[in-house]
């Protein structure tokens, strides 16, 4: 039976685990914040939960967290680790480069909130080595549908672009209900009219907001690698939105309470 690691029990990273373990996968986690997770050895540990795995998972908040744990954790040449976190391409490479010789990295952040996490229907962004990729492909179909997206750091800056839609299409799906609210347009009737148009995703995501949660931090955080050093005027005004949102809150807070 094939052995795996969990580091990170987190919003994403404890519906992975309770799924990979429910499909009969030999489990085992470790969080910063100690839970109990059904069908999985929750270590006290990063160094114990990966001992003799053959597969390590990563879902943490950023690269710097990523490096810390998984430098921590003393990883054996042999394994494979699949780092899930949204940390973008740059630190996939800072990640690469401080691994043990032996141990293969696939960076696979994915598209989904926790419903898709249990439910295996998250859309996974592969990047990596075909080799490598290939070693992790079952574990990763348990989880959902994979994309292979190329060399070591693709998957991670497919996500940044993913994200960077998400972000500013409801920074503008907010700005249109404003419009709409000065006009005399009900927001309603707004947003069954915009469920076809360019804005339909956001659409979607924002009349379901209990379906997914994406905290507006996180949101914060991943807009960040977006704009970086880049002349980005439509993202930096998305960001403005999410300044003016509670942290905690799920993403689409800004179409109620993004003021900028």
């Amino acid at each position: 039976m094939q052995k795996i690691a969990v580091l990170g029990l987190g919003h994403m990273g404890a519906p992975i685990a309770r799924r990979l373990a429910a499909h009969g996968f030999a489990v085992a986690g470790w969080s910063r914040t100690p839970r109990l997770v059904d069908g999985v050895r929750v270590e006290q540990d990063a160094a114990t939960a990966v001992r003799d795995a053959d597969v390590v998972v990563t879902m943490l908040t950023d690269g710097p967290a990523v490096i810390d744990v998984v430098t921590a954790a003393g990883l054996e040449a042999g394994v494979t680790l699949v780092d899930m976190s949204t940390i973008g391409p740059d630190a996939v490479r800072d990640l690469a480069r401080v691994l043990p010789t032996g141990v293969d990295l696939v960076d696979a952040p994915v598209a989904g909130s926790t419903g898709a996490a249990e439910g295996g229907t998250l859309r996974i962004f592969a990047g990596g080595t075909t080799a490598a990729v290939d070693r992790v492909a079952p574990v990763l179909a348990t989880l959902g549908d994979v994309r292979r997206c190329g060399p070591s750091g693709s998957g991670a800056a497919m996500k940044v672009v993913l994200n960077t839609a998400l972000v500013t299409a409801l920074a503008a799906l907010a700005e249109v209900l404003q419009v709409a609210d000065a006009v005399g347009v009900a927001r309603a009737e707004a947003l069954e009219a915009l469920r076809s148009g360019p804005l339909g995703i956001a659409v979607e995501r924002a009349v379901a907001p209990k379906a997914a949660h994406f905290a507006v931090r996180l949101a914060v955080k991943d807009l960040a690698l977006s704009i970086g050093d880049r002349d980005l005027p439509v993202a930096v005004a998305a960001g403005r939105h999410l300044a003016a949102a509670d942290p905690e809150a799920d993403l689409t807070t800004i179409i109620t309470e993004g003021r900028p």
